[in-house]
């Protein structure tokens, strides 16, 4: 059975960067999402496509099909004063915003005597994947779902969220 676009996509998984296990939601909530709407990687939503409701595999999803290749041209260096009060330590990950206002996360690179090499790259790219998957569910999106492209399970109540006393449980 194949999964078609619009559709709500319950999933258990757990990605290795080759031996490594980087994120798993085992044993936890499952990922819901709305098939064909980008909310997941493509590779990973191309190799679930024709899997059925109960059934496990293992996905390799190649770098391009991921997070991206790895580009080497997308570091920047940036004086060491825009970095004040924050101990800084090769590898961790800042997060700042960007010329557009969003939210932009980077990765620290090299420290340098007065300057910071940072490298806006995710840290995933230029990694093929390799995620081993249980298809929980597919089931049909609500209008609501379909309208707002967000699956029930994922929506916040906001009543409930400001202790508002809407009838929330």
């Amino acid at each position: 059975m194949a999964i078609n676009e619009g559709q709500i996509v319950s999933i258990e998984y757990q990605v290795k960067d080759g031996d490594k296990v980087i994120d798993s939601n085992v044993g936890q909530e499952p990922l819901v999402f709305m098939y064909g709407k980008g909310q997941i990687i493509p590779g990973l939503e191309a190799g679930i496509k024709d899997m059925n409701v109960g059934e496990k595999a293992d996905i390799l999803v190649k770098a391009e099909d991921a997070y991206g290749e790895y580009n080497p041209e997308a570091t920047q260096e940036l004086p060491k004063e825009q970095f004040a009060g924050i101990d800084l330590q090769e590898g961790m990950t800042l997060y700042g915003q960007g010329e557009d206002g969003q939210t932009v996360q980077v990765t620290v690179k090299e420290i340098k005597d007065d300057s910071v090499v940072v490298d806006f790259n995710h840290p995933l790219a230029g990694k093929d994947l390799m995620f081993t998957v249980t298809l929980n569910n597919v089931r049909e999106a609500t209008p609501d779902e379909a309208a707002t492209g967000i699956p029930v399970e994922n929506q916040q109540d906001e009543c409930c969220s400001t202790g508002g006393g809407c009838g929330c449980h």
